[in-house]
């Protein structure tokens, strides 16, 4: 029991790691129906930008975090502005193919850098932050990733419902045509959408790394897991996107617990499959009729 207490905390804390970074895969498809393959090289540049603020330039913890999340903010705009911007009005496959030439290009850039070897953050984490039950324990790498992942998904939620910019990117997702004629600034939502979803992956990267360590390979491989939790949330539902992280991160938990660390990669896309023979929309997916 014990044991099975303490696979499902690791579960949960991933899961929900992998639900907030889908978060900003969402984010992107649902304002510009784009698939953003360069996700997983997003995740790896805020780890490596975090890791040279605390190593490198020898920063507190606490700024090099915020300037981290600053950074990869920034760097959604520059993509969204030098890249994407130039192919509106494109056939759609030019964008996607855009977004795997992006992935291509960080990651050579990371690796040739930092190399392909493992690093590791320095031990920051304070030894109060991990919780004991009984003979549970839990680190505090998990407690932070819960923490920082509610106070995240909290700020996400106001900002959505209660911020001018929140209201107009939830107006596109819903309808561009609609808003563009209501007077909203379709080109600014897009910028920020890509703005808030490279500060999501940046923030994801961080704290993957913190739990398993740096690598580029790795980092971009985890990105490929968006796939399978956006595919089982719903592509275009921000809820669904959350909860499709939990289960892939409780599923592979309890696969490299029970039956095989090696199976642990291999069942995101069995459930991928899975889900895409009985529910092609996802859990919570609109499935889209078009009137001809």
């Amino acid at each position: 029991m014990d044991f099975f207490l303490h696979l499902l905390v690791n579960g949960l804390s991933v899961g929900f790691l992998y639900g907030l970074s889908a978060l900003g895969f969402v984010m992107i498809f649902k304002s510009s129906s784009v698939l953003n393959f360069a996700h997983g090289e997003l995740l790896a540049m805020g780890a490596f930008l975090f890791l040279a603020l605390v190593t490198w330039a020898e920063l507190p913890i606490a700024l090099a975090f915020l300037l981290t999340l600053a950074g990869c903010f920034f760097l959604g705009f520059v993509i969204e502005r030098l890249f994407l911007r130039p192919l509106i009005g494109e056939p759609l496959i030019f964008v996607i193919m855009l977004t795997v030439g992006l992935a291509s290009m960080f990651k050579g850039l990371l690796l040739f850098i930092w190399g392909g070897n493992l690093r590791t953050y320095p031990d920051f984490l304070p030894e109060w932050m991990g919780l004991t039950w009984g003979t549970i324990s839990v680190p505090p790498v998990y407690t932070a990733v819960l923490a920082v992942g509610t106070v995240f998904l909290i700020l996400f939620g106001l900002f959505f419902k209660f911020s001018s910019q929140g209201i107009y990117m939830r107006s596109v997702a819903d309808n561009q045509r609609a808003a563009l004629s209501l007077g909203v600034h379709v080109k600014r939502v897009f910028a920020l959408s890509w703005a808030i979803a490279a500060l999501v992956a940046g923030m994801s990267g961080i704290v993957l790394g913190v739990i398993n360590g740096i690598n580029v390979h790795d980092l971009s491989a985890i990105g490929l897991k968006v796939f399978p939790v956006v595919i089982l949330g719903g592509l275009d539902s921000i809820g669904g996107a959350i909860l499709g992280g939990i289960i892939i991160g409780l599923l592979e938990t309890f696969t490299g617990g029970y039956l095989s660390p090696s199976l642990r990669d291999v069942v995101p896309y069995i459930a991928l499959v899975v889900i895409l023979m009985v529910k092609p929309y996802g859990l919570f997916g609109l499935k889209e009729i078009e009137r001809v």
